[in-house]
């Protein structure tokens, strides 16, 4: 492609070289450069691309561009100079890739805790009227029912535009993705208009990389300005203040939700029933096979936007009953013969922890469980929180490793502990030994919930990643409980 038919719509300066270059790819990591390749140097947290552009030129890059001057000795490179390299980026690939983002309906999801159910739910919903979905998520992405790697949340601009061209390729008419904060706030989703966008809620978390509640808002906020109609939850306190902010951009389209306030999709009889979750809302009946009242929020946000997109709501009720979420509250003790129930979540937050545990108590026959620890090079705030949302609501705590990154696993503990105040925990470094003894320690009617992990197959140390399924833990121990 020409490089001037790349740089359209990007602001830009030649500090040396011509336009009239033919470009074979566009990268931002210098180890995946070949022959002809345009490298963009992005100014990272941890990484400056800018030191690597001669690395991309030696290996065949023939356009580089950069947010600073730098030194290029060559008479046969081109470098271009941009402010924001991110949203340049963003600006080039979707050029590169024929602007698939405007082929498709995008159904942006963003907030703390509930973003992967809800895209699940809207998945479910939409194929069951006939559509054909992509999804771009934490869990993994899929075209249609073929499931594609998930490296993050939101993958970079370049990467996630070539999903969108493959989602187009194979037809797909919707896609439904999690937009993550630093997504938004790095300019992965830069350019691209959703038809709805969905808010969840917004509590602790990821205060490490936002550094404020104000930043992390604003960050979220971003999806709504891109949106042109939004769903909103009410019941959330900054639920209201999107609501009022969105109205100072004028001409969109917004819906509100809630249990408890007044809104345009307000949940009401909600009622636990075997599991499975019944509610009204505006006179008509639900009943979602998600349980627990944070997933009837989850149930609402994809309502309301089935409405707004005019899905017939047998579809929407058929989505509710038909839909699986790997790892969010996902039962696998029935595969054993074993008087007790063991559930794996990926609640990492305080609120999360707090949804899944309040969610779980309602039917626990006798005792609730709860194994979880939490993640290291992260907001050390919400750890004695976690200490406390756990041992308050559990009737037993394990305390344990989750992630631990490059710090201390047993300093992170020790943290957690801080928050504690009650007795009835026991702490243990190593998660397998730690599921051991919360599976020994359980009784009839108990409850076992390992939360944290979720869909999660690995434990991330100071030596790297390392191989850790819960299901294969769990499978291993009961094992050879059965042996003996």
């Amino acid at each position: 492609m020409k490089l001037l038919d790349l740089l359209n719509g990007v602001n830009y300066e030649i500090l040396s070289g011509n336009l009239d270059v033919e470009v074979s790819h566009i990268q931002y990591d210098s180890r995946k450069i070949e022959k002809g390749d345009l490298f963009v140097c992005l100014t990272g947290f941890e990484v400056d691309g800018h030191n690597y552009a001669g690395k991309a030129i030696e290996a065949g890059a023939k356009v580089v561009l950069c947010e600073k001057d730098i030194n290029i000795n060559s008479e046969d490179v081109t470098v271009i100079l941009v402010k924001e390299g991110r949203k340049a980026l963003a600006t080039m690939a979707a050029n590169y890739y024929g602007h698939p983002a405007s082929k498709l309906k995008l159904i942006g999801v963003t907030g703390t805790n509930g973003k992967t159910t809800t895209v699940y739910l809207l998945k479910s919903m939409l194929e069951k009227a006939g559509k054909k979905v992509g999804l771009v998520g934490t869990i993994a992405n899929y075209i249609g029912d073929i499931k594609v790697k998930s490296e993050r949340t939101t993958p970079e601009s370049l990467e996630l535009q070539k999903l969108f061209k493959d989602m187009v390729d194979s037809n797909c008419e919707y896609c439904v993705m999690e937009v993550s904060s630093h997504s938004l706030y790095l300019d992965r989703v830069y350019g691209c208009e959703f038809e709805v966008g969905i808010f969840t809620n917004l509590t602790r978390d990821h205060l490490d990389f936002h550094k404020s509640f104000e930043n992390y808002y604003n960050a979220k906020f971003k999806l709504f300005e891109r949106s042109k109609a939004c769903v909103i939850n009410i019941d959330d306190d900054y639920g209201y203040r999107i609501v009022r902010d969105i109205e100072s951009l004028g001409n969109k389209e917004v819906k509100t939700y809630s249990i408890k306030d007044e809104s345009d999709f307000k949940a009401y009889e909600v009622m636990l029933k075997e599991g499975d979750i019944h509610f009204k809302v505006n006179d008509e009946n639900y009943n979602s096979i998600l349980p627990g009242e944070y997933n009837v929020y989850n149930a609402l946000g994809a309502i309301g936007a089935m409405n707004i997109l005019d899905i017939d709501n047998d579809f929407i009720k058929k989505g509710l009953l038909d839909v699986v979420v790997p790892g969010r509250c996902e039962r696998i003790g029935y595969k054993y013969n074993i008087p007790y129930d063991i559930i794996i979540d990926f609640a990492h937050t305080p609120d999360g922890l707090k949804n899944i545990l309040e969610t779980l108590k309602d039917y626990t026959k006798n005792r609730l469980i709860a194994v979880y620890g939490c993640g290291g090079d992260r907001d050390k705030v919400k750890r004695a929180e976690l200490g406390r949302i756990g041992t308050e609501l559990a009737d037993l705590a394990v305390i344990t490793s989750d992630n631990p990154r490059e710090e201390d696993p047993m300093a992170i503990i020790k943290e957690i502990l801080a928050g504690i105040t009650k007795s009835n925990y026991i702490a243990i470094e190593n998660r397998s030994e730690a599921i051991k003894l919360a599976l020994n320690m359980a009784e009839e009617g108990d409850v076992v919930v390992l939360a944290g992990k979720g869909h999660e197959n690995y434990q991330i140390t100071n030596e790297g990643v390392i191989h850790f399924d819960e299901r294969e833990v769990v499978d291993e121990i009961l094992a050879n409980k059965r042996k003996k």
